[in-house]
């Protein structure tokens, strides 16, 4: 394939959506037959730990026989969260006051009754051990 097919190709139709550290692409692009089909990307930043940056890429390829099924599928799929769950977003990262709904605490008897382990938080599963004894 030429430079300049691939060219024709990204220039057809292109949009750009932002949303926080993930960026949309949706590219109208054209089959070897002159057809069009699209392409939908999902590029997400990452940050190293030396300060560097990266990104992820998801694509997905959607072609016009899958358009209208596809598109009601996703139709159906944001109605069922809206109706779900409304529209508000809650989060920890988009709301200050959030607070993540903790599961019931199991009873230490009933829990060694059936079997099970407690997972406790690293902090409090430990021994003290007090090293001027020694």
């Amino acid at each position: 394939m030429s430079d300049n097919y691939a060219m024709e190709q990204e220039e057809i139709h292109s949009k750009v959506m932002r949303a926080g550290r993930r960026t949309y692409f949706f590219d109208v692009r054209s089959t070897k037959a002159g057809d069009y089909y699209l392409t939908i990307t999902e590029s997400k930043k990452f940050t190293n730990d030396d300060g560097s940056f990266h990104y992820k890429k998801h694509k997905i390829y959607l072609y016009k026989e899958d358009f209208h099924e596809f598109k009601d599928n996703l139709d159906e799929m944001i109605q069922f969260v809206i109706d779900k769950k409304g529209e508000e977003v809650i989060s920890e990262r988009h709301q200050k006051d959030y607070k993540r709904e903790e599961a019931p605490e199991k009873n230490l008897d009933t829990a060694n009754e059936a079997g099970e382990t407690l997972d406790k938080p690293a902090e409090t599963n430990f021994t003290d051990v007090d090293f001027d004894d020694i």
